[in-house]
């Protein structure tokens, strides 16, 4: 009877549903294009390394620090640039981001030396953490909660878009155009970026409650970091890089209790203590990035050094992973909506650390076509944990820490990965003098996969834990 009765309020209503979806539409496209830049730009850059070393002269070590530069950029200012989005707008870091992620890629298309590309590489980091700490604020806050966790879905899906076309798309151009055609894709891609922020995002979030940035906890937070992150990773290459590491720890917990009494704290501690499905979440997300970024390394090495395959052969095979996960995070996004994000991740967790206990089982027996469904199984574990995941971190939080929650989960995923590599680094440093070159390398890939597979079973128990506080 309303329908016969009052038929302009349902057209009009209907057109006012329908531009809300449209605009919503375009801010998450938006978003949806920054996570896709962010490791494009990491991963595109692997097959070119080579490359750039013999342009430069630079040694392997150098080489290194191109990516391992970019990452500890964006690990150091993550959380200050999710406070100053708190301070001046979400919306306006993620533009600054935007154009500072452009300019600094176009600096790397005319540098003249590798100082000039590191330093160009750390903007790019500066400005990668300024996406990270906003992006998934920004879409949390633009869609319902029925609606969020399937457009997460979408930004998570487009992180694995990023990391398949990244070795492909980058080695093709690095063969027909040079290394520095790279950086002119990522610098139109970003021209983009900044080009729909500016025309489909109109509103500006910001917390009116946040009067100041912390600067004495984020130069302790960044000291720490540093020193940590560097420590961990060089810990299988220099003497001093376990003493770097206790540094960084010590001035962490300096940090940490200076945060417990500062007015405006980078980082609430009392939220991680207090609310412990948040701290719980990001903690099980950590685990798991320690225990999956390097299995594409692995692999890797596995794939052209024990079968025998080509790089391309080889690149083909590592694309099966990320397109799984592709495919499969909105889908997966959808069903944390309407069924508990918890018991998606936990499953998804157990099916990843399935497939890695499989990897262990089929690694000597050298067999191309037992290796393929074993990446499927661990393509579908993770498109089962990521989006949900993200999704419960921003259900357990108001809508004012958004911007932490966007942050923390930037964090403890780039934190996760330098563990996983430093894993990786000190497994396959062991020396097996008894043993043939060749089975010593099967014998260290084994072990790492052993170590992951235990990794991933110990974050079953904080997401577990995190259920019974539901």
């Amino acid at each position: 009877m309303n329908a016969v009765l009052h038929p302009r309020i349902l057209k009009i209503g209907d057109a006012m549903i329908l531009t809300q979806l449209t605009d919503r539409t375009k801010i998450l496209l938006t978003m949806m294009m920054s996570s896709f830049v962010t490791p494009f730009t990491s991963s595109a850059l692997t097959l070119s390394l080579p490359d750039i070393g013999r342009d430069y002269g630079a040694s392997a070590n150098e080489l290194g620090w191109v990516l391992e530069i970019f990452l500890l950029a964006s690990i150091v200012f993550l959380l200050p640039m999710g406070k100053l989005a708190d301070r001046f707008g979400k919306r306006r870091v993620f533009l600054w981001g935007t154009v500072l992620f452009t300019l600094s890629s176009a600096l790397c298309i005319v540098t003249p030396d590798m100082g000039f590309l590191l330093a160009a590489r750390a903007l790019q980091g500066v400005a990668a953490a300024m996406l990270y700490a906003t992006n998934m604020s920004i879409v949390a806050l633009s869609f319902p909660p029925e609606q969020r966790g399937r457009a997460l879905g979408w930004m998570v899906s487009m992180v694995y878009v990023g990391l398949a076309c990244g070795p492909v798309l980058g080695g093709l151009l690095n063969y027909y155009a040079g290394w520095q055609s790279i950086f002119v894709f990522i610098t139109a891609a970003c021209l983009a970026c900044v080009v729909m922020t500016k025309l489909y995002l109109h509103q500006e979030w910001r917390e009116e409650a946040v009067k100041g940035v912390d600067g004495r906890g984020a130069l302790l937070y960044g000291l720490a970091m540093i020193l940590a992150m560097f420590g961990l990773s060089e810990l299988a290459e220099l003497d001093w890089g376990w003493l770097a590491l206790v540094l960084g720890l010590v001035l962490l917990i300096a940090f940490v209790r200076h945060e417990m009494k500062a007015k405006d704290p980078i980082l609430s501690i009392y939220i991680l203590v207090e609310n412990r499905e948040f701290s719980l979440s990001n903690l099980t997300a950590m685990i798991n990035y320690s225990a999956t970024f390097a299995i594409s390394f692995l692999m890797s090495i596995y794939l052209q050094s024990v079968l025998g395959l080509s790089s391309r052969e080889a690149g083909l095979v590592m694309l099966i992973q990320p397109i799984v996960m592709a495919v499969l995070s909105p889908t997966a996004g959808k069903l944390s909506d309407s069924h508990s994000p918890t018991r998606i991740v936990t499953v998804g967790m157990a099916i990843t650390a399935l497939g890695i206990l499989g990897l262990v089982a089929v690694v000597h027996l050298e067999s191309l076509w037992l290796v393929v469904p074993v990446v499927v199984i661990i393509g579908i574990g993770f498109a089962l944990f990521a989006a949900p995941n993200n999704n419960a971190i921003m259900g357990a939080v108001p809508k004012r820490y958004y911007s932490l929650a966007t942050s923390m989960i930037g964090t403890v995923r780039l934190v996760g990965q330098v563990i996983s590599v430093a894993i990786v680094t000190m497994v396959l440093s062991l020396d097996w003098n008894w043993l043939p070159q060749l089975e010593g390398l099967v014998r260290n890939i084994e072990i790492s996969f052993i170590v992951f597979t235990l990794l991933c079973l110990i974050g079953i128990l904080p997401s577990v834990a995190r259920g019974t506080e539901q």
